[in-house]
């Protein structure tokens, strides 16, 4: 479906910029709610301090003891890149403050199901003292019973919203309880797992832990939490960007663990201009492609090497499984379409999709990619094991309905029909018995009726403006490449002008090169539209929405634009 494209509003007035800040860069903050130098200066003086963190006390009596006690400790992650990511900074970190018996285990998502599950606890030999649950556990109920039946200690560290019954955990630390009093309700599970290390750090300060040594600098562990922040797709509030832009200085300053340095070797990245697209573009999936398709061991073990020649073997790895998921999903995506083309008559505002070939590791990109094409919230599921009684199943929305909630909804109205689920208000995970599944399609789409007015079913592509043509320039593209950092809920900077075709050719099957004249000043500029291809020729005078993009091929830099959109002018 085709956007509309709608210019952004500006906040207010751009004021007190220094004269090296463009003008252009300027409207773009602007536009963002950024109005003056104070609100972009993502120093770490001006993190939120952790101390508002609901739970947080009990969970630092807690590890303190454990430390202190040579107790075992067990980090229970998740199979995704925010999960990966917390169990190796809580890893890295807890041995950084002392401890010295620390591990982790990460589910597989077809033996033990997502999160904390009981036959994850089942599975620990031998069992540990004391388990920290990072990215998970708000919805594990069963789980931490299970746990503390066999005399485990458990603190629940998440993000995720709760239901409405809370886990029987000793300790929970998760900003989106209900009145927790931390500011950010935006924390990805790996910032909230380094918050509560920045916190014990300061108690074992107290306590005069370090002596007369050098206390343990836990910066060293943000390019892990930028990589999971952005990798999650939470919003990046001020302080999101705050911990993003410490890890990508980290990266850029050639001080980033193996893994992260291999993974972006690994993905053609250079490390000296790495950005928050990248994280989420190329580094990101190769760390997911282990949880989708194999086991999230790899991506952790990747994460935690200190062995250069270690982490370049499994950032290879890691890529192989990646470039396998790409191939998955482009076919389980050309299936879904093909249901959708075969159901045209249906006007569904909710759509729920399965098949019984599907991966359920895939099912959630199956679902994103349906989403952005079909502009309604999608909800695709597959087979949770080989027995086929059961569906796991993955939900992506537009802007304007909660799925998370949507959810509660339905299993409020339909009790029994749902299994487990949880997630956000973009995304969510859901469990189903196949049998039910039209009951399921059926409830999902009249949920969506009722919450979704017609108006957020049209498509609108924001942008921010267009530009003059005396702004075309590479300068102003390297300004805007390290402004951000750019990403959910700030998004990257978006314009949109008139432009002549002058020339194109298509790049692989799907992509397009274009050479296109600014009609003001007749300069032709380069660009590229990926997956621009429809097998038609671009029209002679279109409107594209594009970013004033660096073409960086091979040691050259120069200007090209990347359009995200075209249409004819």
């Amino acid at each position: 479906m085709a956007p509309a494209l709608q210019r952004r509003a500006l906040a207010g007035t751009p004021h007190g910029w220094p004269a090296h800040v463009h003008p252009v860069l300027q409207r773009v903050y602007a536009a963002r709610g950024v109005l003056c130098p104070a609100d972009a200066e993502h120093r770490l003086a001006r993190l939120l301090p952790p101390q508002t963190l609901g739970g947080l006390e009990r969970a630092l009596d807690l590890l303190e003891t454990a430390i202190a006690a040579d107790r075992a400790i067990l980090i229970a992650g998740d199979f995704d890149a925010d999960g990966a990511t917390g169990c190796a900074v809580a890893v890295r970190g807890l041995r950084m403050l002392g401890a010295r018996r620390v591990g982790y285990v990460v589910p597989n998502r077809f033996e033990h199901g997502y999160g904390l599950s009981p036959a994850l606890v089942a599975s620990l030999d031998p069992a540990p003292h004391l388990l920290i649950t990072v990215d998970n556990g708000i919805g594990s109920g069963a789980g931490v019973e299970a746990a503390r039946a066999r005399g485990i200690q458990v603190i629940v560290t998440d993000h995720h919203l709760p239901g409405e019954r809370l886990p029987a955990a000793d300790a929970i630390v998760d900003p989106n309880l209900p009145g927790d009093p931390f500011p950010s309700k935006a924390l990805a599970g790996v910032g909230v797992m380094f918050y509560v290390l920045l916190a014990l750090r300061a108690r074992l300060r107290a306590r005069g832990a370090w002596g007369a040594r050098e206390e343990p600098d836990l910066a060293a562990l943000l390019d892990l939490v930028a990589l999971g922040t952005v990798a999650d797709l939470v919003p990046l509030d001020f302080n999101n960007r705050v911990l993003v832009e410490a890890g990508l200085r980290r990266i850029r300053a050639g001080r980033a663990c193996a893994g992260i340095a291999a993974l972006a070797e690994a993905s053609g990245r250079s490390a000296a201009t790495l950005t928050a697209a990248d994280l989420g573009y190329a580094l990101g999936p190769r760390i997911n492609a282990a949880g989708r398709l194999e086991d999230m061991s790899l991506g952790v073990e990747c994460l935690l090497t200190d062995d250069a020649g270690r982490a370049r073997e499994l950032a290879a790895l890691l890529s192989g499984i990646n470039d396998e998921r790409r191939g998955l999903q482009a076919a389980m995506v050309e299936e879904a379409e093909a249901m959708v083309a075969r159901a045209a008559d249906s006007d569904a505002v909710g759509v729920a999709l399965f098949d019984p070939g599907w991966h359920a590791g895939v099912v959630g990109l199956v679902a994103s990619k349906l989403k952005e094409r079909l502009h309604r919230p999608v909800v695709a599921f597959a087979p949770a094991g080989e027995g086929g009684g059961e569906l796991r199943g993955s939900a992506r929305s537009i802007a304007g309905f909660h799925i998370r909630d949507a959810l509660a909804e339905i299993d409020a109205r339909h009790p029994g029909l749902l299994g487990r689920f949880g997630g956000h208000a973009m995304a969510a995970g859901l469990s189903l018995r196949a049998a039910d599944f039209a009951r399921f399609a059926a409830a999902f789409d009249a949920v969506a009726r009722e919450r979704i007015g017609a108006e957020l079913l049209s498509p609108v592509l924001h942008t921010d403006g267009g530009l003059a043509p005396g702004e075309f320039e590479l300068a102003l593209a390297q300004q805007l490449r390290v402004a951000g950092p750019w990403g959910q809920a700030f998004p990257e900077p978006l314009f949109d002008d008139v432009f002549e075709c002058v020339g194109w050719r298509t790049m692989g099957e799907r992509h397009l090169r274009l050479d296109l004249r600014d009609p003001r000043d007749g300069r032709t500029l380069q660009a590229v539209h990926f997956g621009g291809h429809d097998g038609q020729p671009p029209p002679t005078l279109l409107r594209a929405a594009y970013e004033l993009g660096i073409d960086d091929w091979q040691g050259r830099t120069r200007l090209r634009l990347s359009l995200r959109h075209r249409q004819s002018a």
